[in-house]
């Protein structure tokens, strides 16, 4: 299975298997397992580069000390073999959870000096938590090695293995943030806020040889690595990037060195600190040796998603070097303290990106006078607005500030991104078409309507500082206005028509083809309302727009062949989705009306698909494309669950693109049977709500499906008057069988009655033929016989036969649905290399064209329902309003004067009466 896939299951059976244990702490056990899968992985893997066999390793122990200097000296750890995660999960090894206590144990003593502050303590949360895994030894023993064999399945070596190590990972850290509530701000910023701010931050540092990013508040470390992962996307080696990190809770500190070893960067490049950012800052040093290893953070990049408004403590920080200049944020909101930690670590040209929430933007006070300084001193670049509900466990509306310590420019760009999102469950999320507009606006300092816009100086301190968002920019949808003169006697306002001026300009001849003067200032439609659509579709400027369309992707399929397809071992997984956007918008840079952005979420979407192929493919070969795997799936059985297989699936292949590719026929037939058993039970189903209203007697007790015993009878009943000698003595042999009559007798009968073409039913060895064979002839005899079909016995019969059909389609389907499964996976794994090439292309190419192919479409439905909505907008007028409520009520008023009853009743019509006519 993919990454994807794995994760998934992984995360799936972790949630199963945590029971009542809390989120946020089962996380530290899993993600502590699979950190120490990894250096016992890593160190197999270091031996045997080593040239060390099997048996070499199997004799690790810590008695033998040159080989474990020498392994402590290339790895700054050393695990004896009975220690390592591959012996405890051998079915060999008698497993104990006091393996796991020896081992941690061993491995705290076991660091090498050099390595320590990476090392040190961190399997601390694990080893004090596996307590919390059962009440008794024995089920902290299961507990346990269930969890080593759910993840013993993730690869841990090469660049494959930190690709999907990294992603199942992150995977779960973000699964059990989701779970965690409000706990989840402690550890975890959402990848796509994540992304954002290490995009932005990535595109500034990309013509630096070597690079320094640091996060104060760390959390799992995903900032960070984002960063080193953006940065790789122009060309730089992971290498050549220093991290610092720093986090205050003992635990989360764990996550982020974890998370940063597992991604194969150099230990030398990791420098971490379990501390208090505000109160503890760096300069780094080693506690043992202040003095020579003294070394001021100056870094090229800080990033950081600090707690929200916490409480601090600024007494005697007035000479802080981070604050002096700006003055100390308030003690009940600590927001702007780490904003200016980071300020304060950065190089003359670095820059930072920090989440923070709204209230920076305009609280007065001394957060207020820090601001004013901030934007005097040409520190605050650009401001974004996030959606709400884009963190785990709060609501509350946030920002992302970019700071620079100098800048060319000296007014801010501010960004409304408010708007900008999908709904995921309770929670917004940024899509990568979101991520991307931001990104542009930010890097390009653009100007758009009701999203960004670059403010002057002047103007923000014409505003007294006040950064607010909406003082800015107004993303707020336009109020709906109503033109009085249109709604009292008709006709669409040319303003309002004008407002789809983007599109005139484009078609200023389907102006005039939709509308037609009917004043100086005011328009009716030319055409009927049904008709919009047809003028639109079918005006010669609409067919010179998709023309136009079409030339700029002409050859853009060809291009994603050659690239992703024929060059599919040259493809850079980490730049090409970049690569293939600048290609995408060069071909829209002309094309009006057509949005970009969701062009690139077109694009993005079909991305992740390819890119999982061709990771799988340039890791495992070619070969993976002509591999199935079992398909395993979760099922209940004497109530527990248990994985079980379930036919196959492609590794790479979808069975659905290569049935409807190279067994077209078997798929064919297997959908018309598919469609005549969709019509046999619509047909079972009206039939039901017959019997429903005329005789429910051959219904079950819900009156939702026939009984079949039921229904048996009054089929016989419905052919007892039917006067066939061979049916009647039929009748009596069955009648045999209900009094237990011996095979004489039966083979006697038979005999006896030569009238029956016994021939044609099946015999039993000893001579006789059986009661259900019997019955079976029946109906081919009573089906010679025909009832008139509006009748109960015609009906009866007719759901009989239906039922039979039924049940034959369904074991038809069933047959040919199993053999069109194995014909599927005989086809993939015979695929010849043009065979895979073609489905490659289905799969990865021709979706993604398709959809850009649609584009034009859109266009023509939105303008189409742009002018039907003008139209309904004032159709009907006021004054025809009025008057059709007069004519009404006038009418009533008459009809009313038809009315009888006692006096006082009359008495009050004709009020009511008057009220209606005016009177």
């Amino acid at each position: 299975m993919n990454k994807q896939q794995l994760a998934a299951k992984i995360w799936e059976s972790a949630n199963q298997m945590r029971s009542k244990i809390e989120a946020n702490e089962y996380k530290d056990y899993i993600l502590g397992f699979i950190f120490y899968k990894y250096l016992s992985d890593q160190q197999v893997s270091f031996m045997k580069r080593q040239g060390m066999t099997d048996e070499d390793i199997q004799s690790l122990k810590e008695e033998d000390s040159r080989r474990m200097n020498f392994i402590q000296s290339g790895l700054g750890y050393f695990i004896a073999y009975d220690n390592l995660f591959s012996t405890w999960v051998d079915p060999q090894t008698e497993f104990d959870e006091s393996n796991v206590r020896d081992a941690l144990s061993a491995f705290s003593r076991l660091i090498h000096t050099n390595h320590k502050k990476l090392f040190e303590d961190i399997f601390t949360t694990l080893e004090t938590g596996l307590s919390k895994l059962g009440e008794s030894s024995g089920k902290r023993t299961k507990a346990i090695s269930d969890l080593l064999h759910l993840i013993k399945e993730i690869p841990m070596n090469g660049n494959l293995g930190y690709d999907v190590l990294g992603y199942i990972y992150e995977y779960l850290i973000e699964k059990f943030a989701a779970n965690a509530g409000k706990k989840a701000g402690e550890f975890y910023t959402p990848h796509e806020v994540s992304l954002l701010m290490s995009e932005i931050t990535a595109y500034e540092l990309k013509d630096k040889d070597k690079i320094e990013i640091y996060d104060p508040t760390s959390g799992s470390g995903s900032l960070l690595i984002n960063i080193g992962s953006s940065v790789t996307k122009h060309g730089k080696s992971k290498d050549d990037i220093k991290y610092y990190a720093q986090e205050l809770k003992q635990s989360t500190y764990n996550l982020t060195r974890m998370n940063l070893i597992m991604r194969g960067i150099l230990p030398d490049n990791i420098t971490t600190r379990n501390g208090d950012t505000l109160e503890d800052d760096w300069p780094y040093f080693d506690e043992t040796n202040p003095l020579d290893s003294y070394q001021p953070l100056y870094v090229d990049a800080v990033v950081s998603n600090p707690p929200y408004s916490q409480k601090w403590d600024p007494e005697n920080k007035e000479n802080d070097p981070r604050y002096a200049r700006f003055g100390l944020a308030p003690k009940t909101k600590a927001d702007f303290a780490f904003l200016l930690h980071d300020l304060y670590h950065l190089k003359p040209d670095g820059i930072m990106t920090i989440v923070l929430p709204h209230g920076v933007l305009f609280r007065g006070g001394e957060e207020g006078q820090i601001r004013k300084q901030l934007i005097e001193n040409n520190h605050i670049d650009a401001i974004i607005g996030l959606p709400s509900n884009i963190f785990f466990g709060t609501g509350i509306p946030t920002v992302i500030l970019v700071l620079k310590q100098k800048r060319k420019n000296t007014n801010v760009l501010i960004v409304d991104a408010s708007k900008h999102f999908m709904k995921e469950g309770k929670n917004n999320k940024l899509q990568a078409s979101d991520i991307k507009r931001i990104t542009d606006a930010v890097i390009g300092r653009e100007n758009n309507d009701k999203f960004s816009k670059v403010v002057n100086k002047k103007t923000i301190q014409d505003n007294d500082y006040n950064l607010n968002i909406p003082r800015y920019v107004d993303s707020s949808p336009a109020a709906k206005t109503w033109d009085l003169h249109a709604t009292m006697l008709g006709g669409i306002p040319n303003s309002e028509i004008e407002s789809l001026n983007d599109y005139w300009q484009v078609f200023p001849e389907l102006h005039d083809a939709l509308f037609t003067p009917k004043s100086t200032s005011y328009s009716e439609l030319a055409v009927e309302k049904s008709e919009v659509q047809q003028v639109i579709t079918q005006h010669p400027q609409l067919d010179g727009f998709i023309s136009t369309y079409n030339q700029a992707f002409d050859g853009f399929d060809y291009h994603l062949k050659s690239t992703l397809i024929d060059g599919w071992k040259q493809v850079n997984r980490n730049q090409q989705e970049a690569l293939l956007s600048i290609e995408l918008f060069t071909r829209l840079d002309s094309i009006a009306l057509i949005d970009k952005y969701y062009a690139y979420q077109l694009l993005s979407d079909q991305w992740q698909i390819i890119g999982s192929d061709i990771e799988m493919m340039q890791t495992e070969g070619f070969a993976a494309t002509k591999l199935v795997d079992p398909n395993m799936i979760i099922k209940k059985s004497k109530g527990k669950e248990i994985e079980v297989q379930d036919g196959w699936k492609g590794h790479i292949m979808p069975f659905e693109v290569v049935q409807k590719t190279y067994l077209i026929d078997d798929l064919n037939e297997l959908k018309a049977q598919e469609v005549k058993l969709t019509e046999v039970v619509s047909a079972i189903d009206e039939l039901i709500e017959y019997f429903k209203e005329e005789d429910d007697s051959v219904l079950n007790d819900n009156n939702d499906a026939f009984d079949k015993a039921d229904l048996g009878l009054a089929v016989i009943d419905a052919y007892v008057g039917i006067n066939s000698e061979q049916i009647s003595v039929l009748n009596k042999y069955i009648a045999l069988f209900d009094n237990k009559a011996k095979v004489a007798e039966k083979l006697a009968f038979i005999e006896e009655h030569p009238q029956v073409q016994w021939q044609q039913i099946e015999a039993s060895k000893n001579g006789i033929y059986v009661k259900g064979k019997v019955n079976a002839y029946l109906k081919v005899l009573r089906a010679e016989f025909s009832f008139d079909p509006e009748s109960i016995e015609g009906k009866v019969v007719k759901v009989s036969q239906l039922l039979d059909e039924q049940t034959e389609l369904k074991a038809d389907i069933k047959e040919k649905a199993l053999q069109l499964h194995i014909k599927t996976k005989s086809t993939i794994e015979n695929l010849s290399n043009d065979q895979v090439n073609n489905l490659l292309e289905l799969k990865w190419i021709s979706p993604l064209c398709n959809e850009l192919a649609g584009m034009p479409n859109a266009v023509v439905n939105r303008l189409t329902r742009k002018v039907q909505l003008l139209a309904d907008k004032y159709a009907v007028t006021y004054s025809q309003v009025a008057k059709d409520i007069e004519t009404s009520e006038i009418e009533l008023a008459e009809m009313m004067g038809q009315l009888t009853g006692n006096e006082f009743a009359m008495q009050g019509l004709a009020e009511l009466t008057k009220l209606l006519k005016g009177e």
